[in-house]
């Protein structure tokens, strides 16, 4: 059974947004229209589903690093900011924006918070787990069948191939 690791991560990250928008407890918020996703932005994000992406992506993260709280997010979703002729800086991401989002998936039941540990912060459930599991083994279950059609086509383009020029 394959894993969420086993797969490319682009490709991963675009199956599970297409699954979180399916998803009725997430869901983007009115202010995500006019909203920058971070200090060291210029602009609000470009793509109209950006808000699914950082879900999808908020989900990894507490898939892989749980228990893992809004600050280390907020460090891993950050970045430079162009200071003009000044050196540039570090800024971290909007807390706002990956709060909301981490309460959006303990609604779902994906995630839960975790106290009793040295490390405090959001971690999977094991509905949340299952359903990171189940969705990487269909992909890759696609993929197996994608490269067995290809191949059975190939074979068959081969016997074709063979059956001409055995006629010639």
């Amino acid at each position: 059974m394959a894993t969420m690791v086993d797969i490319p991560v682009k490709t991963y990250l675009d199956k599970l947004k297409e699954e979180l928008k399916k998803n009725e407890n997430i869901k983007e918020p009115e202010f995500s229209k006019f909203v920058k996703t971070g200090t060291n932005r210029e602009r609000a994000p470009i793509q109209k589903d950006w808000w699914f992406i950082r879900s999808s992506s908020v989900l990894r993260q507490v898939y892989l690093k749980g228990p893992i709280g809004v600050n280390k997010l907020r460090v891993r979703f950050g970045g430079k900011k162009n200071r003009g002729d000044v050196p540039e800086r570090f800024y971290k991401a909007s807390g706002k924006i990956i709060r909301t989002i981490l309460q959006q998936l303990e609604k779902a039941e994906f995630i839960e918070k975790e106290d009793k540990n040295v490390h405090k912060g959001r971690k999977m459930t094991n509905k949340g787990k299952s359903f990171m599991d189940k969705l990487a083994s269909s992909f890759s279950n696609k993929t197996q069948k994608e490269e067995q059609d290809g191949e059975s086509k190939n074979t068959k383009q081969k016997a074709k191939a063979v059956k001409e020029e055995q006629a010639n």
